[in-house]
Order: C-alpha cells, then structure tokens, then sequence
C-alpha cells in the first residue's frame, strides 16, 4: 500500500534534516498510527508522501505507483486530511466536496450519493450547505474528512485527524476509521493521543529527530511489555536517544567520507596485521607442538627400544641357564650311566673270576 525507502528531507537554509533515511512499508487492511513529538519529521513525512514536498532522496510509492514518476495515478489513490483545514472558506459544504470530487474524477452521481451518506455518517447534514466560514473547528475538519473520502481512497491519510474536537466526532471518525480498515484500505494517521493509538491501531511508528527509531506491532506488545505504550514512548524520544543530524555541504561530505575512507582502510590494515599476529602466534604453536609430538615419538622410540634390548637380554641369560641346566642334567645321566656300566663291569669280571677258580678245582 505504501512503500518508502531511503526518504531524506531538509528544508531551505536549515543546517540539519528533518526526516533521514525513512523506510517504511504499510499493508492493506491495517490501521498505522504515526507518533512522535512536535518537529519530529510526522507533517513532513506526510508532506512528502502525498506530494505536497519535494524530498531530497529516496522513493516514495502508493499503491504501486512512484510519487515523483507517476503523481496522478498515485494521489488518485490518496485520500489526504491536513491539521490545518485548508479549505475554500466561501464555498458550502456540498459546493466544496463537489469541487474535490471532480478533482478525483468521481461521477457526479456517486459524489452526491457519497455527500448523503458522509454527511449523515458524521452528522454534517444540517450544516452541509452553509458556508465553510461558518463552521465550527470540528465541523471543518469533518468536511476536509468528508473531502478526502468523496473518491473511496486506498490510502487514507490523516494529520492529526483527532486534535479539538469533541467526544461525538472523535467516535464517529474512529468507526469509521476501523470501517475503512475492514474494505481492506489503510489509514494513515500522526497524533499524540496515545490511549487511542493503543486502542485503534494495528502498528505505530515512533519518530524521533527526523529518525525511525522502532515499528511496534501493538497487540504484541500490550501482550509482552511491561511498560504501557506511553511510557516507552516518552523514553524512545528522549534526546539521547537520537542525534541531531546536521546537513553538509559538498566539501563537508568530501572530508567525512575522506575521513572515513581512512578511517576503514585503518581498520583494515589493523585488522589485517592482527590476522598476521594471530597467523604467526597460530603457526609458532603449530611447530612447538610437532617438536613436542616428534621428541613424544622419539621417547616412545627410545624406550621401545631399550625394553626390546632388555627383554633379549633376559631371554638370552634364560637361554644359558637352561643350556647349563641341560648340560648338568646329561652330565649326571651320564655319570649314573657310567657308574652303572663300571658296576657291571665289577659284576662281570667277579664272575668271570669265580666261574676260573671252580674250572681250575675241577
């Protein structure tokens, strides 16, 4: 429905902005409440959106259409209610709502059948053809409404809509406010009144020094904040909470951006050598660690190898004491042995002795 992107305005002979870097988009279907305070960019915004301003920078698109490129297609679509009730004074009421009719290319049929139901709708009708100069506050800024209606806008867009007027009136724009909402249009509107954005509104926006400082979704946040939307509102438009910003000139912007310029390629040469630190320091303890896994590996070696030597060491003393006990076991073997074979031997030449003593008797 409404699309801005990069919106910056500062007026003629002022050093700073009154609205900078503004984005913002808005749905169909959905009420959006526009807070801020007194010089906080609201009217200008409002302004430029509609095409009364010019703007410095940025897009600004209605119902798809540029409002620079297409100012026609896209203001046909707009519906505008100001906060000061620029009106022909000497017009009626009707003659007026006429005249922005035609301007919006409504058939003369439906412009009067729209006077007939807005004029009961905010109980104008008794009043609706009297001259403008004779109306109340309230009674004007109901025929600008009625004026912005008259071609069913898309868009509705209203500057402090609600300021002066009486409890009736307020109502009967507040319902039909949530009406125009329920067509699937959007509204548009800045007010200070807090109680009744919380109460209309889908989502607001709070400005502060010509900046965007947050878009809050209401019902979310009626549900999670532990604050009411009035009392963060007074503290997101604190001072310190946004900075002043002040407008250069062309030399001005070539020194800044000069500045900053080398301000980035310090911070990248900065950064650059602490990479190359980090680098180094990443590399030294890389290599303290091989020379500590090499002389892990070269221990492990060592002791493996020593080990292995002590075990072939006790392996080759085991292997001689079982070559010696081996040797003395066969030693005495064959002791026994020969001590058998002498025995016998005796045994032998005794009988051969005995066997020639009885042949030599005989």
């Amino acid at each position: 429905m409404l699309e801005i992107v990069g919106l910056t305005k500062r007026y003629k002979n002022s050093n700073f902005y009154s609205v900078k870097d503004l984005n913002l988009t808005l749905k169909e279907g959905e009420i959006f409440g526009f807070l801020g305070k007194n010089g906080a960019g609201k009217s200008t915004t409002i302004k430029c959106l509609t095409g009364i301003l010019p703007f410095d920078e940025g897009t600004i698109k209605v119902c798809g259409y540029d409002i620079q490129k297409n100012p026609i297609e896209a203001k046909l679509n707009i519906g505008y209610v100001p906060d000061n009730h620029a009106v022909y004074e000497n017009l009626t009421g009707r003659e007026y709502v006429n005249y922005m009719g035609n301007i919006y290319r409504v058939p003369k049929e439906l412009i009067e059948e729209r006077i007939e139901k807005f004029a009961n709708l905010f109980s104008m009708s008794h009043a609706i053809d009297n001259q403008i100069r004779s109306y109340s506050h309230g009674m004007k800024q109901k025929i600008c409404i009625i004026a912005a209606l008259i071609h069913n806008p898309k868009f509705w867009v209203l500057d402090e809509p609600l300021m002066g007027l009486d409890p009736q009136s307020t109502f009967e724009i507040r319902e039909y406010m949530k009406e125009h909402k329920k067509q699937g249009n959007c509204v548009f509107f800045s007010s200070h009144n807090i109680d009744m954005v919380e109460k209309l509104c889908d989502r607001v926006a709070i400005m502060n020094r010509g900046q965007l400082m947050e878009i809050i979704d209401v019902k979310k946040f009626m549900k999670e904040s532990d604050v009411p939307l009035e009392t963060y509102f007074l503290n997101m438009t604190k001072e310190s909470k946004a900075k002043v910003i002040k407008f250069e000139d062309k030399k001005e912007k070539r020194e800044r951006l000069k500045a900053e310029k080398a301000k980035v390629k310090q911070q990248k040469a900065e950064k650059a050598k602490e990479e190359k630190t980090q680098k180094e320091i990443a590399n030294k303890i890389k290599k303290e660690e091989e020379r500590k896994i090499k002389e892990q590996k070269n221990q492990i070696k060592k002791q493996t190898l020593a080990e292995i030597k002590t075990l072939k060491t006790a392996s080759k003393s085991k292997s001689q004491a079982l070559d010696e006990e081996y040797s003395k076991r066969v030693q005495e073997q064959l002791n026994i042995l020969k001590s058998k074979m002498n025995s016998t031997l005796v045994e032998n030449d005794s009988a051969q002795k005995a066997k020639e003593s009885e042949d030599d008797s005989n």
